[in-house]
């Protein structure tokens, strides 16, 4: 990896060039005449619209919509980022905000809820996956950017803000007024689900992830050795690329963890696991669902492709692009996909996501459906302009085979509130049952 290079949210490369300082050539001279034709064509129509619009237009808001619309017609992920857009994308790198914890994105031209981050005030005020915001107070969301919608959503800890959501097999708009507080930096939490089996939830990807995953897993084997682990990713939007590597990297010992691939040399890069930490030999079950984006793919897909975990839910997202943010000199910048990334056997997920091993469809109260039963979620093949697949590149590396321990724990106090969320929630049920087969499968023939 070039290290003069780091690596930031929703898979993101944020690069110190500035506008200008890079030469970017064109393969044919046809290519340059084409592109300087069509600058013509444009350059007339600005001067057609400064001389002959109903009104004065204000020039420099007028070419900043052009470069949106020219970056919007490539992939849902690619944008153009003001000044203040930027530094809000700074601001969520650090891992603490104050707005109401959703992901968003955009979805025929109308702004579409990814998922909301658990225990936030959009997870608690009932927001869904796959809900369409009409409008903000006031404000309709057609043809407004993420970044737009994103300052409108955030505010100071307390305040409020009314969204009108839409959502599928509603006749009518409902309001949703939600208290806007901080949504946190600890993005880890633990519990003991039955006496030796632990599960650990990760709700977005921070700096301080896997360092809290570490301690969350030492915490566990502080209360009795575990004989298995579930490590639930349903509905966690991603975040931290490194975040994500650092993470698979405390479960392997060697191999590769993702790779990308792009046009550019330098876009053509491979993280691998390091070793030489803790060894950890429990069996582990990963849960996906269409809410899990991004950085949580690159997890489960590597753990799966390495066979040191199995997967459990339904199909992931499929967001397997890398954006690259090129700073401007004005202080704005460009968020540009320019890479896919693939797992250890080489495979994009791009617009298809990861398959579990074993399907387990949703109860409607975990994947955000009604009574009526679950509802079609938003995945990344759903969105307009997205990206293909592309080609598979061959696997560079052999999966290694996972090593199932059976060991034993003290006795635990299982709280009430734990299960009762066994009780409702099937998939992690099933995750719980599973552990328990491939803990008594990989006993060794003596104890048979």
């Amino acid at each position: 990896m070039n290290p003069t290079k780091k690596i930031l949210t929703f898979a993101l490369i944020i690069i110190p060039v500035l506008f200008g300082s890079q030469q970017y050539a064109f393969s044919k001279t046809d290519d340059l005449q084409e592109t300087y034709k069509n600058l013509e064509i444009f350059s007339n129509v600005l001067s057609i619209v400064q001389q002959s619009y109903v009104d004065d237009i204000d020039t420099k808001e007028t070419l900043e919509g052009a470069i949106k619309g020219m970056l919007t017609s490539l992939d849902p992920h690619s944008s153009y980022l003001k000044p203040d857009d930027f530094k809000e994308l700074q601001v969520e790198t650090k891992g603490s905000f104050s707005g109401i914890g959703i992901e968003i994105t955009i979805k025929d031209n109308t702004l579409t809820v990814v998922s909301p981050i658990e225990d936030t005030p959009a997870f608690k005020a009932g927001i869904q996956a796959g809900d369409r915001i009409i409008k903000i107070e006031d404000d309709s969301t057609k043809d407004m950017s993420v970044f737009e919608a994103v300052k409108k959503l955030r505010g100071p800890k307390g305040s409020e803000v009314t969204i009108s959501i839409h959502r599928e097999g509603w006749t009518d708009l409902q309001e949703f007024t939600i208290a806007r507080d901080v949504i946190p930096i600890h993005s880890v939490r633990s519990n003991i689900l039955e006496q030796s089996y632990g599960y650990i939830r990760i709700t977005n990807f921070q700096r301080n992830t896997s360092k809290d995953l570490k301690n969350s897993i030492d915490e566990l084997l502080e209360e009795g050795m575990l004989k298995g682990l579930v490590l639930d990713l349903r509905n966690n939007p991603g975040g931290l690329l490194d975040a994500s590597v650092k993470v698979v990297d405390i479960f392997l010992d060697e191999g590769i963890i993702v790779s990308t691939k792009g046009r550019l040399k330098d876009q053509n890069l491979e993280f691998s696991a390091h070793g030489g930490s803790q060894h950890y030999d429990f069996p582990i079950v990963i849960l996906i669902n269409s809410g899990s984006a991004s950085a949580s793919e690159i997890v489960a897909g590597a753990l799966q492709d390495h066979k040191r975990a199995l997967i459990l839910g339904t199909q992931s997202f499929g967001k397997g692009s890398v954006q690259t943010i090129i700073p401007m000199a004005d202080g704005a910048g460009l968020r540009l996909t320019t890479a896919r990334y693939y797992t250890p056997s080489g495979t994009s997920i791009q617009a298809t996501g990861i398959t579990p091993d074993v399907l387990v469809p949703a109860v409607a109260a975990i994947e955000g459906g009604n009574d009526k039963g679950p509802m079609k979620f938003l995945r990344e093949k759903d969105l307009k302009h997205h990206l293909e697949n592309g080609d598979n590149i061959k696997p560079k590396s052999k999966a290694q085979t996972i090593e199932k321990s059976g060991l034993i724990s003290d006795k635990v106090t299982i709280d009430e509130k734990t299960k009762e969320k066994l009780k409702n929630d099937n998939q992690l049920n099933t995750a719980l049952l599973v552990l328990k087969s491939l803990n008594v499968l990989s006993k060794p023939d003596a104890d048979k």
